[in-house]
């Protein structure tokens, strides 16, 4: 009989895995499932983007192996998007990293800051990956949760004492995942004097600093004084240009942790294709436009979901940024129990909020990322089948 390390089977089953096998087994019994579970883009890729991987791929120097440094001229787009972007000035040279994707980012950044039974403070509800990630590690994730009241912000003064003399890491994101929420205070500036105080390092999972509506524009953590001393930023292409499947994005910010993140790298894999870097530094240095269409469309898409979602008598309430509704569950149910509902009743499939973390109990998630056809069946199936 095979024996599994403890890390393996300490793990829970991975929430995104369970979605994609209900569907498929419903699916597979003939029935029309529209997923909302997962946010996943349903548009394609820039053309320029696809343009300029096609023509790499050409290239015989793509072939070989990458450098986990990325090429320069990838960091150097990663640096003038930054500038651009966000008015941050990073150095090509010392303080970006490319990564496989934010996913893979948010698991190595684990094993590079945490010896067995530091404690990663952990935003909940959150990816599951915050939690995931230091279990890897040996580490010990602690939930910080969100709340509502604070804008599903952390109240960062009740952290117990004797958990902030274990705490190495601290793990945000905004605009947020799963709740929409977004920044719009001080709070990235007390999050530094609280790092500052305490000697934990912030990592900010910046994925959808992109996808805004209502002419919120987000912003950096890195765009706060004094960030740099004491964060690094996971930046993603994933959400903002389409990208998930191609795994791109860069760890930014504080030089020795991205310095640390690279020899850790080194170890584990051989980088991003280069064909990939040509392509993610020609998204980020060329036109913009299709980022602000795919913008009109997620918010196209929210308020025909927000409108659907209160017309059957559910708090929702249109986010500012992300690609997702974060919507209270109506009372009698469970989040596990209405998701169930949603998908006997509708075969609409929706995520239950406690998946993401205790705190998330009472939710359920919406994903905008299904074609405007297809959330509009979801949108008339719910109106029409869903009784509370």
């Amino acid at each position: 009989m095979m024996r599994f390390s403890q890390r393996v089977q300490s793990l829970p089953p991975y929430l995104f895995a369970e979605i994609e096998r209900k569907v498929a087994g419903r699916r597979a019994a003939g029935v029309d499932i529209i997923s909302l579970g997962i946010g996943d883009p349903d548009t394609p890729t820039p053309a320029h983007v696809v343009d300029a991987m096609l023509a790499a791929t050409q290239d015989p120097a793509t072939h070989q192996y990458p450098t986990n440094r990325g090429t320069p001229a990838f960091r150097q787009a990663v640096a003038d998007f930054y500038r651009r972007r966000f008015a941050v000035t990073l150095d090509p040279e010392t303080e970006i990293v490319p990564l496989l994707g934010a996913k893979e980012g948010i698991a190595h950044i684990c094993v590079a800051m945490l010896d067995q039974f530091d404690v990663c403070l952990a935003a909940d509800p959150g990816y599951p990956v915050y939690t995931t990630g230091p279990m890897l590690a040996d580490g010990h994730a602690v939930h910080l949760p969100l709340l509502p009241d604070l804008g599903f912000q952390p109240d960062l003064e009740a952290i117990e004492p004797a958990v902030l003399a274990k705490a190495k890491m601290i793990f945000v994101g905004y605009p947020n995942n799963p709740t929409g929420a977004v920044v719009e205070d001080d709070f990235f500036a007390r999050l530094v004097a609280f790092a500052q105080e305490h000697d934990i390092l912030v990592v900010h999972d910046n994925a959808y600093a992109d996808i805004t509506f209502d002419g919120y524009v987000a912003p950096s953590f890195l765009e706060t004084p004094g960030a740099k001393d004491v964060g690094v930023e996971l930046f993603s292409l994933s959400k903002s240009y389409n990208m998930t499947g191609w795994r791109a994005g860069a760890i930014v910010g504080n030089r020795e942790v991205v310095d640390a993140f690279w020899r850790l790298k080194t170890n584990v894999d051989s980088g991003m294709f280069v064909a990939v870097q040509r392509a993610s530094a020609a998204a980020l240095s060329g036109p913009q436009e299709s980022v602000k269409q795919l913008c009109r469309l997620y918010q196209s898409r929210r308020d025909l979901l927000v409108a659907a979602l209160r017309g059957i008598g559910l708090d929702a309430r249109p986010p500012k940024g992300s690609i997702y509704l974060w919507v209270p569950v109506p009372d009698g149910h469970t989040s596990a129990s209405f998701a169930e509902l949603v998908l006997e009743q509708a075969d609409v499939i929706v995520s239950p909020g406690a998946a993401y973390g205790p705190s998330g109990e009472g939710y359920v998630r919406f994903s905008l990322t299904v074609p405007d056809a297809r959330l509009e069946e979801a949108v008339l199936r719910i109106r029409e089948r869903v009784k509370l």
